[in-house]
């Protein structure tokens, strides 16, 4: 099972697009956004395997996302979808798996989506992870590698690197939990994940059990003390 991304600037046509991903019993889920600068901005919230781009988006053209999205440690496969014909050349120079033209057809779909499961099929699992940050018109790049803690703000999350005063993220610190558990993160408190080996000293004892990180003290709550003694005690790993 697949997750994949659609972006279109003409409602109708995006529509028509996720109703026939959805379609495909190999489909899981799909996120259809309504320009290239929100699709960046969701890529990040998902695991997506695959997007699905129109080229002519105002503020961000598909091309121009799909070459951001190969910085990133593990690219999602790139199909376009448009009604230009003349961007071919350009699209496969991008590593596009394919090059749909609208309107389109369930089985040339089909036919996209095998290159995308063949694709998936033979790309090598990366440890790291590429995190898009919105910083007003700008696109910040941050690898999970840098993180050493996470603060929850609401269905947001501060990401933080100890060099400045965080960026945040359109991803609620559950599924940050969910996504690094095996990158070395632990949730100590319901408003802090930390990377388990940036944490330089545990003090558990007392009434406010506190982990530091340098000069950075962490609460940990009373209901995950038990999990974090653990980690303390070597008996949890860290990256």
């Amino acid at each position: 099972m697949m997750r994949v991304l659609a972006a279109d600037d003409e409602v109708p046509a995006l529509n028509d697009i996720s109703r026939l991903l959805r379609a495909d019993p190999r489909v899981e889920d799909v996120i259809a956004c309504t320009s290239g600068v929100d699709a960046l901005r969701r890529f990040d919230a998902h695991a997506v395997d695959a997007v699905f781009l129109d080229i002519h988006m105002p503020g961000l053209l598909g091309t121009e996302l799909a070459r951001s999205l190969q910085a990133v440690p593990r690219p999602p496969a790139v199909v376009f979808i448009t009604a230009d014909e003349t961007r071919a050349v350009e699209a496969f120079e991008l590593r596009a798996l394919d090059y749909l033209l609208k309107p389109i057809r369930a089985d040339r779909l089909g036919r996209a989506l095998d290159r995308v499961e063949d694709f998936r099929a033979s790309s090598p699992e990366v440890e790291d992870e590429v995190l898009t940050i919105s910083l007003g018109s700008a696109i910040h790049l941050m690898r999970r590698s840098e993180v050493r803690w996470v603060d929850a703000e609401g269905d947001y999350s501060r990401l933080h690197t100890g060099r400045d005063q965080g960026r945040l993220i359109r991803v609620p610190i559950s599924e940050l939990e969910r996504r690094w558990a095996d990158a070395g993160f632990a949730r100590v408190h319901r408003s802090h994940l930390v990377r388990t080996s940036a944490i330089t000293e545990f003090r558990l004892t007392g009434a406010d059990p506190v982990i530091k990180l340098g000069e950075v003290a962490i609460p940990v709550s009373r209901r995950l003390l038990p999990s974090v003694r653990r980690i303390a005690r070597g008996e949890a790993s860290a990256s």
